[in-house]
């Protein structure tokens, strides 16, 4: 066993504080890696403040994770010490479910077992995520960080592991590419990405935003045009005109004026998770345009590489703001305002520093 430090959550009401624990020793399987960055998701605070309840304390967040790794068990052939690897959102799945053997572990049928706050399937210990010094990962669930990506892109390529997957795996599910229309709804942590990678993927990409000062970076970002959503004129001349709209508000809202972007047979994509339910749509806006409404989570393991080497080839990376461990709860109470362009990542020397 080897003892690391992290920041936990006690319960859903305290702030995040140091938190001394034991990492397993690598099983023959196992990957160690010494976390370098961590990136921060809107996740890790609904989970640490038990917003979608369910919440095991303590709990250490974190699942956007690129690290070095220090050693690996006797099985592993793939990786070897002083590779610069990532970890995302799950460590472990059954891996024998249909959904499993098609590389679609995060809708393993029996137990996809999350970065943190899952159970291992092994010795039933709970999961501990990235923001801590070290972590133990099956070989399996980790993944290759792209020799394209120089040592000072490594912090931008920490919430590839999330919010990139997030938004690339529906934009590849649906077909988005060269001719396609495509509407992202939101620019926070996920609606950046999706401009990013829907633009890679050669599509014509309008943001919709609440917010007019966001207009500029949108398209500095790979916008072809921006649309402030409460301005009822502009959303009436984006009526019908899109194949795919990706949805990444994570707050409950009125899905009705997106529905009505879409052409006929056309797909909008939710990925966020709001507090409380969305009111229900209108059924008329899917019946009269045999439109969908779906959803989407992450990706598979096979997915997340993919995503990767694609923004390798493409140099994207996330837009962060870098934050040492201690400055942790006052960066939650930022994102709660939207008051960052467009991800925390935290520099993990800040906590081996301690």
């Amino acid at each position: 066993m080897t003892q690391v430090l992290g920041y936990a959550a006690k319960s859903a009401t305290t702030p995040l504080a140091p938190f001394s624990f034991q990492r397993r020793d690598p099983r023959p399987g196992d990957v160690q890696l010494d976390i370098l960055y961590c990136g921060v998701c809107h996740s890790d605070l609904h989970v640490a403040r038990n917003e979608w309840k369910g919440s095991i304390y303590p709990v250490v967040p974190g699942h956007e994770i690129i690290g070095k790794v220090l050693q690996v068990g006797k099985d592993v052939t793939v990786f070897k010490p002083g590779d610069i690897v990532a970890v995302g959102c799950m460590v472990d799945s059954c891996g024998t479910c249909r959904n499993c053997q098609d590389h679609l572990q995060q809708y393993c049928n029996e137990e996809t077992i999350y970065t943190y706050n899952s159970r291992d399937k092994h010795d039933q210990t709970m999961t501990y995520g990235g923001y801590s010094t070290q972590v133990v990962v099956d070989q399996k669930f980790v993944l290759r960080v792209p020799k394209e990506f120089k040592e000072s892109d490594y912090p931008g390529v920490a919430p590839l592991l999330c919010a990139g997957i997030t938004t690339y795996s529906p934009l590849r599910h649906w077909n988005v590419g060269k001719g396609s229309r495509v509407a992202v709804v939101g620019l926070g942590g996920l609606g950046h990405m999706a401009v990013k990678i829907a633009h890679a993927m050669g599509a014509y990409v309008v943001l919709f935003t609440t917010s007019e000062g966001k207009v500029a970076d949108a398209k500095r970002l790979g916008a072809d045009e921006v649309v402030i959503s409460k301005n009822k004129e502009e959303m009436a001349k984006q009526a019908n005109l899109f194949d795919f709209v990706l949805n990444t508000v994570a707050a409950s809202h009125d899905l009705d004026p997106f529905l009505g972007l879409l052409k006929r047979d056309g797909t909008m994509c939710l990925v966020g998770v709001p507090e409380v339910s969305h009111p229900s749509p209108s059924v008329g806006q899917l019946i009269f345009r045999r439109r969908q409404l779906a959803g989407s989570l992450i990706g598979g393991i096979k997915e997340t590489q993919e995503m990767l080497e694609f923004c390798a080839k493409h140099q994207i990376t996330a837009d962060i703001e870098m934050i040492p461990m201690d400055k942790i709860n006052e960066a939650y109470e930022r994102m709660l305002k939207s008051d960052v362009k467009y991800r925390f990542v935290i520099d993990m020397a800040s906590l081996k520093a301690k």
